[in-house]
């Protein structure tokens, strides 16, 4: 009967995981709307999923406790509790990283030309988008091979977000002749740069999840 009840409460922690990776999700959707038309309304609408972060995975953190005093799981098991722990404070980055991303698309899309936001930011942020869809349908996986195969993709989608990164860096840059637009415009990068920042959360979470589920080397990026 512990076992079960063990069972359940990883279960609840599991769909938790998935609702709070949802909605980052939906959020970095709206976003993508948004940074094609420069909706700043739309923007801050993208907020509206991401409230209470803190809280939710705080719950997550203390659920977590409770089942460490009350079950002792063996190193198997331990292994899910003590990866949720870390996959907690990842999603609260990527909710935080992506909160910030808001901030400075309403301040700085008017500051891109059409050139930098359809063949640089966009597919970047599609590709942001496509790591968080494979940490989402890896928490569903019901197979190692499910699970490895959506890990897989968040490689895929993360290096190709790092490209576009590095891509549309060389292109902001290229628009600064004077000190004054270089300034301005690392502002406007660092501001893009957050979408590269979510695809590094949705990776390491990912990399946690491989490691609860199939085992390996524990780790996430700092």
């Amino acid at each position: 009967m512990m076992l079960k009840d063990y069972s359940d409460k990883l279960d609840e922690i599991n769909d938790k995981m998935l609702s709070i990776t949802q909605d980052i999700l939906d959020a970095n959707k709206i976003i993508l709307t948004g940074l094609q038309e420069c909706n700043k309304g739309l923007l801050d609408n993208a907020k509206s999923n991401l409230k209470n972060m803190s809280t939710r995975t705080t719950e997550i953190d203390n659920s977590i406790v409770k089942i460490l005093a009350l079950y002792s799981p063996e190193a198997k098991d331990l292994r899910f509790a003590v990866s949720f722990f870390k996959i907690s404070n990842e999603l609260l980055r990527a909710s935080s990283n992506t909160r910030t991303f808001i901030s400075g698309l309403s301040n700085y899309c008017t500051e891109l030309d059409e050139t930098t936001v359809k063949e640089f930011a966009v597919p970047m942020q599609k590709s942001t988008i496509d790591c968080l869809t494979a940490v989402v349908k890896m928490i569903k996986a019901t197979s190692n091979e499910e699970t490895q195969e959506s890990f897989n993709n968040i490689i895929v989608s993360e290096n190709k977000t790092d490209e576009y990164y590095e891509l549309l860096q060389d292109n902001i840059y290229k628009k600064a002749p004077n000190i004054e637009d270089f300034g301005k415009f690392t502002k406007i990068l660092r501001a893009l740069r957050k979408s590269e920042k979510i695809a590094d959360r949705a990776l390491d979470v990912g990399s946690l999840l491989l490691f609860a589920r199939i085992g390996g080397e524990l780790g996430a990026a700092e």
